[in-house]
């Protein structure tokens, strides 16, 4: 049985392909089209399928439209019309579009396979998919799962329990009630654009969250093993009467210089959406008292809460995917609908996040020469790249298939050295084009994270960029341009097992250095992560980097 996911509802467009319950590609539109997460979350738009994405996943698996047998959506129109209010809009006509374009999902997904889906088309709850993109990557048989978004068809966080292929929701905490959209308001009012999360993240590192942190109370209410928010303080668009400038004061203008209040502003959010989701986690524990929790939504991807969350002791273990914001869902909803139609369960346990394109040899030569360029051809790319960082380089590194989710893990990198104070600098400055407050991560071999980091147990989400560790003290001048403001780091653990030719790579540069790590940020400049040879190549020729690795092919700046 085939099973193709879609995610289109709002942003980060994907789709993924279950093959018999085997999970073997899933992808992100954005980094075909090259437009940021795929299109923008417009009411307008939930109609607009990713095409590319689909394309992929049907060739990659060398099948076509007509092999597919069932298509799942990782939202449920009818759940939203039950639970939606009148007053989540200014302007009333926004829901009617959003529900009519809804309304035409189905018949665009009927064209784009050449026939009328019927039944074997299925919207599937938003937060289900969520759940479900988490729960069977994790390999748990059974687990509290948490999820924390922006909104799916109604929620802004949803408590469920898996037990073996069976999914069910314990909870919702709806509309305002909505971390996700809380963020998206910060963000904007601190000048940047509503999905730059990230940002606040390394910001807050900067602030002080006591000089906010009444204010932020009057918006984000916590409790013991809840939390609430206020659409009026906060000023989400269904409130009367606003308040956030009287709480805050007056927004910052984009293109002004960030001041200490912007950062305290920022600290203040991280603290209570920590709050907020540790309230949460102690709330599920207590309705689902199992071992293990999932966590996933676009909130998982806050690494500071992550860590506290796995460190809180609540759970002995826990899994965030390499994609738990919306394009996970398209993982997700194949998987919902496995189970709703099989016998059999899914495959448990794969949760690789190299699920994208991978290109040959004479695919990338081809490339290089439409480009006009010259390449040499290394017999040892991971040593080869390692003594280029090691003597100050930047280094692209494009190896096998691209990497789902929104992090760069080993595939599609820009690699430096990290024991290099300007290094960071030179990374935001020349090459990545972004704030000089913003980190870089540390890619680490497994086997050697303990001795410079305090990691506590290693889990499987180790190796998806998803929590912050202190460095320890003794080490941390040692590694500069990883070192983020608070003395923590973003780090990837590598293990030789799930992608053995970064960990050579690794490996080579400790054996040159000491040092058993590198930075790691993605491949891009102010775009989406780089996909095809082509785009790696145009960003190599417009940004300050020295060499590309395109498997064993090497471009440099000098050549």
């Amino acid at each position: 049985m085939n099973i193709l996911g879609i995610n289109a509802v709002y942003h980060d467009s994907a789709a993924a392909l279950l093959v018999d319950g085997v999970l073997v590609a899933a992808v992100e539109e954005e980094r075909f089209n090259r437009i940021k997460y795929g299109k923008l979350p417009d009411v307008d738009n939930p109609h607009q399928l990713p095409e590319r994405a689909i394309r992929f996943c049907l060739d990659h698996a060398g099948l076509t439209a007509d092999d597919i047998d069932h298509v799942a959506y990782s939202f449920d129109p009818r759940l939203r019309q039950t639970r939606y209010r009148a007053e989540w809009w200014p302007d009333p006509r926004a829901e009617e579009v959003f529900l009519l374009r809804l309304g035409q999902v189905r018949g665009v997904a009927d064209e784009l396979f050449r026939r009328k889906l019927r039944q074997t088309f299925h919207f599937v709850p938003h937060h289900l998919a969520h759940a479900a993109s988490a729960y069977f990557p994790s390999g748990f048989d059974r687990a509290a799962i948490l999820t924390v978004d922006g909104i799916g068809e109604a929620a802004g966080s949803t408590l469920a329990k898996a037990v073996g292929t069976r999914i069910d929701q314990v909870e919702t905490f709806e509309y305002p009630h909505s971390l996700g959209f809380a963020w998206e308001v910060i963000c904007a009012y601190l000048g940047f654009a509503v999905f730059d999360a990230s940002k606040l993240m390394g910001l807050a590192a900067y602030g002080n969250p006591k000089t906010f942190r009444r204010q932020l109370q009057e918006m984000i209410h916590v409790g013991e093993q809840d939390y609430a928010i206020d659409p009026e303080a906060i000023g989400f668009l269904s409130a009367r009467e606003p308040r956030i400038e009287s709480l805050l004061g007056p927004p910052r203008d984009p293109d002004a210089e960030l001041q200490q209040r912007d950062a305290d502003i920022a600290a203040a959010l991280q603290e209570a959406t920590s709050a907020a989701v540790m309230a949460l986690v102690r709330r599920i524990k207590r309705k689902v008292p199992f071992d293990h929790l999932c966590f996933a939504g676009g909130v998982a991807l806050n690494c500071v809460t992550n860590d506290l969350v796995r460190q809180s002791g609540e759970f002995s273990d826990v899994f965030i995917p390499s994609a738990p914001h919306d394009a996970g869902t398209a993982i997700g909803a194949a998987y919902a609908v496995h189970c709703a139609k099989q016998k059999t369960a899914p495959e448990r346990g794969n949760a690789t996040p190299y699920l994208g394109p991978a290109f040959s040899r004479r695919e990338i030569l081809a490339a290089v020469k439409t480009a006009g360029l010259t390449a040499s051809i290394s017999k040892n790319p991971a040593r080869d790249a390692a003594e280029m960082i090691a003597a100050g380089k930047i280094v692209a590194w494009f190896q096998g298939r691209m990497e789902f989710g929104p992090r760069a893990l080993g595939n599609r990198s820009l690699l430096a050295d990290p024991r290099r104070p300007d290094m960071r600098n030179i990374l935001n400055q020349m090459v990545e084009h972004r704030e000089d407050f913003r980190p870089f991560a540390p890619s680490v071999m497994a086997e050697h994270a303990d001795e410079w980091f305090e990691i506590g147990a290693h889990t499987k989400s180790h190796e998806f960029m998803l929590f912050a560790s202190a460095v320890k003290a003794g080490l941390r001048d040692r590694i500069p341009a990883v070192l983020h403001h608070d003395g923590t780091a973003r780090l990837q653990l590598v293990r030789r097992e799930s992608n053995p030719r970064f960990h050579e790579l690794l490996s080579c540069f400790h054996q040159r250095t000491g040092v058993p790590m590198v930075v790691n940020t993605s491949f891009n400049d102010s775009e989406p992560i780089v996909c095809t040879p082509a785009d790696a190549i145009v960003t190599f020729r417009k940004s300050g980097i020295d060499a590309l690795f395109m498997e064993n092919v090497c471009l440099t700046a000098e050549g």
